[in-house]
């Protein structure tokens, strides 16, 4: 076994024990990034002094291990782009405070991945420098907004990455890309120095081989920062501290299957299996119905989220988006491509004089249901499962000229995010003929991703679906 096939636990475990290096490390590392990127186009920069930096950082928590990040994330040395042209070549003048974290703790940014442009999609195709490949099958999708970071880890061109979310962006690649996502509470990690798109949305987060390393990696990039006012207060737990204890005694809620469109489908088959798996582990499993309206045990039906989700994000993205104007950093304008356009005139449209109550208040109003909604649901359940996606990963070229592609794939994932619920994907079956994963969205209420990670740990030594667990 190569190295960089490595998870992170178990690569700070073998440097303890002297039986491998991180020069081994860094060889193996760029030579699958050497070897691949050019037809999966993953990586945007590579930092070509990440070994010398990984030297001084070998008795730090993270051991001076490589970690690729989502180009969305400020990085001091590297440039910025968020994969648009606009910014093309932007160095930015501070660093993230989630980078700022990871190296602090003895990390290295060892490259910028690819992503959506601006972060607008869920393909990784409205990229500005040309679509990632999906590692398990270049003829399809590794997913988005966070596809770079997804495919680097299902590639093992990385140990570990972080992506962001603002509806979808870390669970559903990872879910197309057969890896781990983590998706955090609003407000448990920072969004400073990170490009905005959706701030009410916005949530850093791990992508990483396996639960253990999405837990162990959050310790180290979570908690409030004065840079940011949303940031919780909150103390961090250990969360890898009682990992192993299980889902025994758990009440879980499955979602979603029930409706037309997900109905007996592979998707619903998968979810319905790993509520066998959560069965046999000792939780208490079973159906959540679905509803068009607010209604006692019942999870309210997501399409009402793709148009509420729509509304609050362009509006919100056409007001980060003003700031480019090509005056004080990045090209003018006329660089923003076809998505971020029909983006910027549909947000500003909806928070225009005449139209913003009609609009934009009315969907902040039904996202309090969905809030409200999840919070009478979590005084039932322990967690909730369903998945991240309708479907395993689309073939390339898929997103055409679709401006509802993104909403629609990540419609299953839009109200958790609106609430600002923690929720994770875990691989939950793999499909023999594609070689392409499904993933399982197992969501838990707002700072219980202690809870969350438990249960992603059980399920996933329990299942076998993981195949970096078998490491």
């Amino acid at each position: 076994m190569k190295t960089n096939e490595l998870t992170l636990k178990k690569a700070i475990e073998l440097l303890d024990k002297k039986e491998i290096s991180l020069d081994e490390i860094y060889v193996d590392t760029l030579a699958a990034i050497n070897e691949k990127n050019k037809d999966l186009n993953v990586y945007l920069k590579i930092d070509k002094d990440a070994l010398e930096k990984a030297k001084k950082e070998s008795n730090k928590p993270l051991r001076g291990l490589p970690i690729a990040v989502k180009d969305n994330f400020l990085t001091i040395g590297l440039a910025t782009t968020a994969s648009s042209k606009v910014l093309d070549g932007f160095m930015p003048p501070y660093e993230s405070t989630v980078t700022k974290r990871i190296k602090n703790s003895g990390g290295v940014v060892i490259g910028k991945t690819n992503m959506d442009a601006w972060a607008h999609g869920s393909s990784t195709e409205t990229s500005d420098y040309g679509p990632t490949k999906n590692p398990r099958n270049p003829k399809y999708l590794p997913g988005g907004s966070s596809g770079g970071s997804a495919a680097a880890v299902a590639a093992d061109m990385t140990i570990a990455a972080i992506g962001s979310e603002t509806a979808g962006s870390i669970r559903q690649p990872a879910a197309w890309s057969g890896v781990v996502g983590l998706k955090p509470t609003y407000g448990r990690t920072s969004r400073y120095g990170v490009v905005a798109m959706g701030s009410s949305l916005d949530s850093p987060g791990p992508i990483t081989k396996t639960v253990e390393d999405a837990a162990f990696l959050l310790n180290y990039i979570a908690g409030q920062d004065s840079n940011d006012g949303t940031t919780s207060s909150l103390p961090i737990p250990d969360c890898g501290k009682d990992l192993k204890k299980g889902a025994k005694d758990l009440k879980i809620g499955i979602c979603y299957i029930d409706h037309p469109n997900i109905k007996a489908t592979p998707v619903a088959k998968a979810v319905e299996e790993a509520g066998r798996v959560f069965e046999n582990l000792g939780a208490k499993v079973e159906q959540v119905g679905i509803s068009s309206e607010l209604e006692k045990g019942k999870i309210l039906t997501h399409e009402h989220a793709i148009g509420v989700y729509t509304v609050v994000q362009r509006g919100e993205v056409s007001s980060n988006l003003s700031r480019y104007d090509g005056i004080r950093y990045g090209q003018d304008r006329s660089h923003f491509g076809h998505e971020a356009k029909n983006r910027i005139m549909l947000g500003t449209f909806s928070l225009s004089k005449g139209y913003s109550d009609k609009y934009y208040n009315f969907a902040q109003k039904v996202r309090s249901l969905y809030i409200k909604n999840f919070k009478e649901l979590f005084q039932e359940y322990d967690l909730l499962i369903s998945s991240p996606s309708p479907s395993y990963a689309l073939p390339l070229g898929s997103l055409s000229d679709d401006p509802m592609f993104g909403e629609l794939q990540d419609m299953l994932v839009e109200p958790s995010s609106l609430a600002g619920i923690t929720g994770i994907s875990v691989p939950c079956f793999r499909d023999e003929k594609t070689n392409l994963y499904l993933g399982l969205n197992i969501m838990g209420d707002y700072f219980q991703e202690e809870k969350v990670l438990q249960a992603a740990w059980a399920y996933e030594q329990a299942s076998g679906w993981n195949p970096w667990v078998k490491i």
